[in-house]
This record gives structure tokens, C-alpha cells and sequence, in this order.
């Protein structure tokens, strides 16, 4: 597949170039800053772009099969990512290219609370609030702006972290995946796994769906 990646050079976007890369797929690393891009795979093509802009989103997007979207604010400036969601919505209307967004764990409900949200859990930090609630909004907007984009949005665990790529991790929809010991945990490398499994092979439309060991 020919793929384009916003938010490259980030944690997460950098292991899901690096994925997608070992697959045998071509990818387009779009980042902000040029100098963020060292040490991505040689065989990325990397871009300069904008995500918030619809019109650059289209134009990196063009001819492409999939866009994965990892693009994560800079704190205090977190209602960006709604708003960078809504205009990737936009810059991929009629085009068919499908849309995976690595969103966040906030709006996931707790095993065994009766519906409870880790965001709203009573051991949920406070310093963490305004990117989860920006998570919460970011799903929304896929949820509720007029597109006709094929989109799937994959929660994190709550301890996203680098580590081993093991490739053995379950999968969810929107309750959080917790261990025996009531842990939920995923490396960053298998969570780029676990996107990229749903690239190759889709199950999800129009959905979340979640992963973690």
C-alpha cells in the first residue's frame, strides 16, 4: 500500500513508519519540522505538511490508499486536535482514501465500574484531563463532522510506552483490555502492530476499536 503519515516524527509515528516500512509498504512521513525527521527508515519519502490544513492534507494525501494520522499537540494548545481531525476529514472527502487515527484512552469505560471512563475514574491525574477530554473530542469529531471518509480510531492502553514489538496483544472496542493483575499496558511497537494489522487487514469501520496485552 502507498500510505501517508502525519505526525511522523513523534513516538508513536515513527514506530508506525518504522512498521509499515518493514511491511514492504511505501510511506510518506509528513512532519512539521524537517530536522525532527532524522533516523526514520531510508526508504521514506518525507514531506513537509500541515495535518490542520485540509488543503495540504490533500495534497499529500493524493493517490495514496491509506492516511494514518499519530499527531499528538503541544501542551496547552490540546483543542488542536479536534480541530486537526475535523480538517484531515476534510482534506480526504471524495478522495476514498481511508483514514486510521491513533486517538486516546480517555473515553474507554473501566472494567467492573458500571460504565465508568478512565478519564472520569477517581485515580484519573488531573494534569492529564486536558489532553484526554481533547481525545474524547477528537473521536467525536469523526463521530459527528459530515464526511464520507472511512475511518477507525485505536485507543491506546493506559501505559503506552516503548519497549519489545511482540506482536501478541488483544484486541477491543470501547472497554480497556486489563491484565489479571488489572494492568493495561501495550508497547508503542505493538501498538504500531496492532495499526498496521487493521491496515492490511480492516475490521473496523467507522469505529474505535482498542489493544493491549
Amino acid at each position: 500500500m502507498n500510505i501517508t503519515v502525519f505526525g511522523a516524527a513523534g513516538n508513536v509515528g515513527r514506530r508506525v513508519v518504522a512498521e509499515a516500512v518493514a511491511r514492504g509498504h511505501q510511506v510518506t512521513a509528513v512532519v512539521r519540522n524537517p530536522a525532527r525527521a532524522t533516523g526514520l527508515p531510508s526508504a521514506t519519502r518525507i514531506r513537509t505538511g500541515d495535518a490542520a490544513d485540509p488543503h495540504s492534507v490533500a495534497a499529500l494525501t493524493d493517490g495514496r490508499d491509506l492516511v494514518i494520522s499519530a499527531t499528538r499537540p503541544a501542551p496547552g494548545r490540546e483543542p488542536e486536535l479536534a480541530a486537526v481531525t475535523r480538517a484531515l476529514l476534510t482534506g480526504l472527502h471524495a478522495t476514498g482514501v481511508r483514514l486510521l487515527l491513533v486517538g486516546g484512552a480517555a473515553g474507554l469505560t473501566v472494567p467492573g465500574t458500571g460504565g465508568t471512563t478512565v478519564v472520569d475514574a477517581p485515580d484519573f491525574p488531573p494534569s492529564l484531563r486536558p489532553i484526554a477530554l481533547a481525545c474524547n473530542e477528537q473521536l467525536d469529531a469523526c463521530r459527528t463532522t459530515a464526511h464520507d471518509v472511512d475511518w477507525a480510531y485505536l485507543s491506546p492502553p493506559v501505559l503506552l510506552e516503548p519497549g519489545e514489538r511482540t506482536g501478541r496483544f488483544r484486541l477491543g472496542a470501547d472497554e480497556l483490555i486489563v491484565d489479571a493483575a488489572g494492568v493495561s499496558a501495550l508497547s508503542t511497537e505493538d501498538l504500531a502492530v496492532a495499526l498496521l494489522d487493521e491496515a492490511e487487514r480492516p475490521k473496523h469501520h467507522r469505529a474505535r476499536f482498542t489493544a493491549a496485552y
